[in-house]
């Protein structure tokens, strides 16, 4: 069979291989501490440590000791018992952080802002984004309000051309909260279902982005006041817990409504998910581990924390 003719990978399978260097790093320690031994105290230490060092962050880490050694805790067991028993514990760690992303079944035009720094994802995010929701009949406008990186209007007007969205940009260094404004107007007489904004994402002066961000969600409430319906923060896994400093930058200004946590393909710290999922008032709700259109989909605690510790779909 050729390239072109084999079966493309399931959406676990993909994760699974996404996340294929996590979960070496996390579970080759873990299973080496308890495969054919009792969990005494010691290996329960060992555990903790581990898991801090797979970047789940002391709280996470030092609960799901707690869980494994009420599981555990005096037996002796196989590698798939202790992976088993270390993903159940991941996902009660991150199921009550899961949320969905639906912007069909709201009010129309639905109004998604999407902020984050340069570098996260963000742009190629709403581009995947874009190209999802017209492929499900959805009318849909892209909104280039990054102008101060003419590259990064040039990469979403060529995602929205692929999708077949609409495309609405100015001039670099453009009055960002002004085309949004003129955007949110025009998507409301022509019968847009969604409007998806990028933003800028320049951390250099954070007062000045957020004043930015704030001045468009300002506007924008003065053409619909529940706009915008959802703020998405994007993420980059590979930057480690750097993502939990992001993520306080962000969420405490910006009214952030999900994460999408994107690039969990290219870390071996794909757990950091962990601990930004417990610091951030907002739900994950979306994630990526490759460049693919279908390579961004909804957050499932229960996969992905299979995933990461290298089990199947179960």
């Amino acid at each position: 069979m050729t390239d072109a003719a084999a079966p493309k990978k399931g959406w676990f399978q993909r994760l699974t291989e996404g996340l294929s260097r996590s979960s070496k790093q996390m579970t080759e320690q873990v299973v080496s501490t308890f495969v054919k031994k009792p969990l005494d105290q010691e290996a329960l230490d060992q555990l903790e440590e581990h898991l801090i060092e797979s970047d789940l962050g002391p709280d996470a880490a030092a609960r799901i000791t707690e869980r494994f050694k009420a599981l555990r805790f005096g037996k002796v067991s196989d590698e798939q018992e202790v992976k088993e028993a270390l993903a159940e514990a991941v996902a009660a760690e991150l199921l009550p952080r899961q949320a969905s992303f639906d912007p069909l079944s709201g009010p129309k035009p639905y109004v998604v802002l999407f902020v984050g720094v340069n570098g996260s994802g963000k742009t190629t995010t709403l581009g995947k984004i874009a190209a999802d929701l017209t492929r499900k009949g959805a009318k849909v406008m892209v909104v280039a309000g990054d102008t101060f990186r003419a590259a990064a209007v040039e990469q979403l007007k060529v995602w929205a051309e692929r999708a077949g969205a609409g495309f609405e940009a100015r001039g670099t260094g453009a009055d960002a909260a002004g085309l949004a404004f003129d955007a949110l107007e025009k998507a409301k007489a022509e019968g847009y279902d969604v409007v998806l904004i990028d933003t800028a994402g320049r951390l250099q002066n954070k007062q000045a982005l957020m004043d930015e961000l704030l001045k468009v969600v300002r506007v924008l409430k003065k053409v619909d006041a529940d706009a915008p319906h959802e703020t998405l923060l994007v993420l980059d896994a590979t930057v480690g817990r750097n993502a939990l400093a992001q993520e306080q930058i962000f969420g405490r200004t910006a009214y952030v409504s999900g994460i999408v946590m994107t690039k969990l393909d290219g870390t071996a710290r794909g757990g950091v998910l962990v601990p930004v999922a417990q610091a951030s008032d907002a739900p994950i709700k979306l994630i990526g581990v490759g460049e693919g259109i279908d390579d961004l989909q909804p957050f499932d605690a229960r996969a992905f924390s299979r995933s990461l510790v290298g089990l199947d779909a179960g």
